[in-house]
């Protein structure tokens, strides 16, 4: 019963209002407020602090740039293998494998359309058919910057308006189509295993979303926008691997996929298994 009755909240609560309130108090500077959120936080989901780059909690202007925090350096190496695909962000896989008729596999029966995923675009969605894809939650206790798993140029960048339901198992195993009906940003790059996708995908109380060449990408205006990167529109954007892609302020999901032939995922992920964003989740299909 108690899982049903959140499973319906999901679908009553006004998601963005819920968002934009967690957003207000997540900037908020009033110090002995922030500070005692902070300290709540941290102790209720055991934030391990000691790799943080600023380890005093009362330091941060406000929750979100705790929340936010940089590492020191070192906190995160770099699987050097030739080739390796980098996880590109802290957390644990939610699911990964082959993209199958178009779909993603999400949870217990339940999958998600990648045309819908990527905002409905058949020519974006096109080279990912038949590839793979590899979804890694953020939990409230992460890490929640999110990094290049390969160095790429970026393409296209799409924002998708949409509902921000939760992202935990919970909602996986029961909202249908979830992670293609969540507001996210689509970052297309491409990188020496051809095109790949990188899904920053908002959840409930998720205030923003950030990119590090465009800042802010959600608010203000839930509508579907594409951003081009070329020389007749913007300058292209190259990032190494393993560099800061963007990041979630409250946490969420990222979604990578490749195109057919790309990519073989180590054999040790499955369902479950915790990443830390620089470790090696894949190597090129020979």
């Amino acid at each position: 019963m108690k899982k049903q009755l959140f499973i319906l909240s999901q679908y009553l609560l006004p998601h963005h209002l819920l968002s934009r309130l967690a957003g207000c108090i997540a900037e908020c500077r009033v110090r002995w407020f922030k500070n005692a959120f902070t300290a709540w936080f941290a102790k209720r989901y055991q934030v391990d602090m000691s790799q943080a780059l600023v380890e005093d909690l009362t330091a941060y202007e406000h929750f979100n740039a705790f929340f936010t925090r940089a590492l020191k350096d070192g906190a995160r190496p770099l699987d050097e293998t030739p080739g390796a695909v980098l996880s590109p962000a802290d957390g644990a896989v939610s699911q990964l494998g082959p993209i199958e008729h178009g779909r993603v596999f999400q949870a217990k029966g339940h999958s998600f359309s990648v045309l819908e995923l990527l905002g409905g675009d058949a020519a974006l969605a096109a080279p990912f058919m038949g590839g793979d894809f590899a979804t890694i939650y953020l939990s409230p206790k992460d890490y929640h910057r999110v990094h290049m798993p390969l160095a790429g140029t970026l393409r296209e960048m799409v924002y998708v308006p949409g509902r921000i339901f939760s992202v935990n198992q919970t909602t996986a195993e029961n909202v249908p189509e979830l992670f293609a009906r969540n507001e996210r940003v689509v970052c297309l790059f491409d990188t020496e295993r051809g095109p790949m996708a990188v899904v920053l995908v908002g959840a409930m109380i998720v205030a923003s979303i950030e990119t590090v060449w465009a800042g802010l990408v959600t608010p203000p205006k839930r509508e579907l926008k594409t951003f081009r990167y070329d020389e007749a529109a913007r300058a292209p954007i190259h990032l190494e691997k393993g560099a800061e892609l963007g990041r979630f302020k409250l946490g969420s999901t990222a979604i990578v996929l490749f195109g057919p032939h790309q990519v073989k995922w180590a054999e040790e992920l499955v369902a479950g298994t915790p990443v830390q964003m620089g470790q090696g989740i894949a190597l090129p299909k020979a």
